[in-house]
């Protein structure tokens, strides 16, 4: 591993900042950035990956850098592919234009292909690093990370509380039905505009987002990506509705563009039929407790199979306890409001049996703490999307 010097450091974070540039565009395929800087240092092409673009990053820097590339050193957030896709290897391409040196910050965590890329380049006598900015990488890849090795979405948890862990007031205080974003519940807003906001760039990064019937009960939400930036396929709104009583005058059935689907386990074929003629997607799935509440790790799969590489679920209380139940949560990323809201009747994070034990508690690991104002987040994973 080469130590980087500081202007190298920085070719590498521009790589990265284009590869951010492509979220919400490239899915179900990773996020690639390219830089090619000459032997004077002066960058010559640059690439961000889009999935409509078909072309990869590293053939867009190329085409963008002509000649200039013999010689130069190509960085990279993430390893060269060296497969036939729906383009040709870029291996080839960087082999063909004389690249010299390509700097990337990991290997494709594609068990398939991981390090074929490097070695092809190697073979080739192009110097090869692998350094810098492994974590940031990372985690910009980690839902395609966890989707290419088990074919099943990265499954982020999301809520907005207050310090003492409540989502709500206690039902039927006052409601607002036009409570979206972080924390979007009974009684009103719960966080501050930016976190807010930030609700919108998470709900971004995402293909899909999962709520329960309860939430579109009580808060009549949309459920859309409000950040204002271009994606490639709107998100998908999936809703666990058993018995099929989502409300016909909400406005998520009222704004249904093929992204709604809701998924039932008990429910009566006219219900059905009445959804679907409403542009919903009604999808039967497995009951796997007497009340007919869904398989949840029956979804993830199905997910999986839609080429659904990242889930946002921002249900109640007692969704949120069946997806940790069901052990099908990779990631939290949990708002707090400094306010405390105490009493029995308010509505707790999750709700169910619970962890009976200390040593069977989800474990939260990697964490990094957000601040919004006066608002703060904890994002941390339950599992490693790259294991």
């Amino acid at each position: 591993m080469a130590n980087l010097t500081q202007t190298e450091e920085w070719f590498l974070l521009r790589a990265i900042e284009l590869a951010r540039a492509g979220a919400g565009l490239t899915s179900p395929n990773p996020n690639v950035g390219a830089v090619i800087v000459d032997r004077a240092g002066e960058v010559v092409g640059c690439g961000t990956y889009t999935f409509d673009g078909v072309k990869h990053a590293e053939v867009l820097a190329l085409e963008m850098a002509g000649n200039k590339s013999r010689g130069a050193t190509l960085y990279l957030n993430l390893e060269p592919c060296s497969h036939q896709g729906r383009t040709p290897p870029c291996t080839e391409a960087i082999i063909a234009a004389g690249i010299r040196r390509v700097v990337a910050c990991i290997q494709d965590p594609n068990p398939m292909v991981s390090g074929r890329g490097f070695a092809r380049l190697q073979a080739a006598g192009i110097e090869i690093d692998v350094a810098g900015f492994e974590d940031e990488a990372r985690q910009l890849n980690e839902s395609f990370a966890k989707y290419i090795r088990h074919k099943t979405p990265l499954t982020t948890l999301k809520a907005a509380m207050t310090l003492d862990g409540k989502i709500a007031p206690p039902p039927g205080e006052s409601h607002n039905p036009t409570a979206l974003g972080a924390g979007g519940t009974t009684g009103g807003y719960i966080t501050s505009e930016t976190a807010r906001a930030h609700v919108h760039e998470l709900r971004h990064q995402h293909d899909a987002i999962l709520v329960g019937v309860g939430t579109i009960i009580a808060d009549d939400p949309l459920l859309t990506d409000r950040s204002g930036r271009p994606r490639r396929r709107p998100l998908l709104r999936l809703i666990l509705d058993s018995h099929l009583r989502l409300p016909h005058d909400s406005r998520v059935v009222n704004t249904a563009k093929d992204d709604v689907v809701v998924l039932c386990s008990f429910a009566e074929e006219k219900k059905k039929q009445a959804l679907r003629a409403r542009g919903i997607r009604v999808e039967q799935v497995a009951p796997v407790m007497p009340d007919g509440r869904p398989d949840m790790i029956g979804i993830v799969k199905r997910l999986g199979e839609l080429e659904i590489t990242s889930l946002l679920i921002e249900g109640g209380a007692m969704v949120n306890w069946a997806a940790l139940a069901a052990g099908m949560v990779d990631k939290v990323f949990l708002y707090y409001v400094p306010k405390i809201l105490a009493g029995t009747g308010s509505v707790p994070f999750a709700a169910g049996a619970g962890f009976r034990k200390m040593s069977e508690a989800a474990y939260i690991k990697s964490l990094k703490l957000h601040r919004f104002g006066e608002d703060f987040a904890v994002e941390g994973y339950l599992r490693d999307p790259y294991e």
